[in-house]
């Protein structure tokens, strides 16, 4: 199946997207022909933190050759935005550059809101809970930038990572304007083969008239991970779909594969045993776990493992990086920036900019490649993160985002 369900320190997108690629020169004919890159296949499948290319996972993934497909049609990088969750097929040569050959990105919910709670942070969308938190990203379409801007009747796309529970860790919310289709992606249940009736999470899904793709003997089944499109709600609340498909893994799954996966521990069994946004993974003696140990595995916690995928389609993790929770929030004018240390400060804290910033301007210049070297003093921002080390007064920046004052 493919699921959508951040060290490599990124030296701040300023300073790499200041890296020049090596020219190959002229050579003389007693020159000894130098031997090709060697290059292995990547999956790599997170959140959007960067352009400039595409940055995921702490990576920059070269997108000049590759193809995009948008909640399953043709697309560009401009249809990305920060803070989507995009699986990247890619290769990585021996220098340790990657080039994505295609760039995937579905939404997990796409529909009317029903009902918003400020207090717990929650929306549900299509029957589907959504959880919002520091790190949730929202479009400069809704009003406010915030949970507060959406009320029920409000179009969303919600891009996030499916909790143990089906509820969505959202990572960024957009509004969507009247006439949007409608859609949903997560586990069947209550399969009704004969009604054509299933349900995701609350949400019914009357497929009678649909298109039904994919399917083993032509029917979904319980456990099924689908989506349903359709661009009605019936009198009885069910989502009148037009088409239902089965979400397939189509990374191949070769032995010796790169795997590169954020997201939300999703099954667990012990620390040899577990899902991480629905992939199967396995930790041994000589994983390297960080920002945590073995013992922090739990089910709902964010972490990034990375590994090769064995024989039997298990991503046998090197590492695993527990996500720390965003505690700290700043808003002010920024009072210097040091882009050689990737560091900025303000209103006297030292931020640092790293492999996990998700960086994105929302100022008026609306920078498109936006990266720390995009920012000046007295430009005017908004940073999440947590407080490192704990009493330092410095913060490592989950987000930094330039605002209009």
């Amino acid at each position: 199946m493919k699921h959508t369900y951040l060290t490599k320190a990124i030296l701040a997108a300023a300073v790499l997207l200041g890296l020049a690629a090596c020219g190959g020169g002229g050579s003389s004919s007693d020159e000894a022909p130098q031997p090709a890159a060697q290059s292995v296949a990547v999956v790599a499948s997170g959140p959007v933190s960067g352009f400039g290319s595409v940055f995921v996972n702490g990576a920059r993934f070269e997108t000049g050759s590759a193809a995009f497909t948008i909640n399953g049609r043709p697309g560009t990088q401009a249809d990305l935005r920060v803070g989507h969750i995009v699986t990247i097929h890619a290769h990585r040569d021996s220098n340790g550059n990657s080039t994505a050959d295609r760039v995937d990105f579905d939404d997990q919910v796409k529909g009317p809101v029903a009902s918003v709670d400020a207090a717990t942070g929650q929306l549900v969308v299509l029957g589907q809970t959504v959880l919002t938190d520091a790190d949730t990203s929202f479009d400069d379409n809704i009003p406010g930038a915030s949970l507060a801007g959406l009320a029920a009747g409000v179009i969303v796309e919600v891009s996030g990572m499916r909790r143990a529970d089906g509820a969505i860790q959202a990572t960024r919310i957009e509004a969507k304007p009247p006439g949007t289709v409608f859609e949903v992606t997560g586990l069947a249940s209550n399969v009704d083969t004969a009604a054509h009736k299933l349900n995701v999470n609350e949400l019914v899904v009357d497929y009678s008239t649909a298109s039904v793709q994919d399917f083993q003997n032509g029917q979904p089944r319980n456990g099924d991970l689908i989506e349903a499109k359709g661009s009605s709600i019936n009198a009885a609340g069910a989502l009148v779909a037009s088409s239902i498909e089965l979400k397939r893994d189509d990374d191949g799954g070769a032995a010796g594969m790169q795997i590169e996966i954020e997201g939300l521990v999703t099954r667990f069994v012990s620390a040899t045993d577990f899902d991480v946004a629905g992939r199967r993974v396995t930790t041994n003696a000589n994983t390297r776990f960080e920002n945590g140990a073995a013992a922090d595995l739990a089910l709902n916690v964010k972490v990034e493992a990375e590994g090769q995928m064995d024989a039997s389609g298990v991503l046998v993790a090197t590492k695993v990086q527990f996500k720390r929770q965003s505690s700290a929030r700043i808003e002010a004018r920024v009072d210097s920036v040091d882009r050689a240390s990737n560091r900025l400060v303000v209103l006297g804290i030292d931020v640092t900019v790293n492999a996990n910033t998700r960086v994105e301007d929302k100022g008026d210049q609306r920078v498109p490649n936006f990266n720390l070297g995009s920012i000046a003093a007295g430009d005017f921002v908004e940073v999440r993160g947590a407080e490192l080390p704990a009493g330092s007064n410095d913060v490592v920046a989950s987000r930094l985002e330039r605002r209009r004052a």
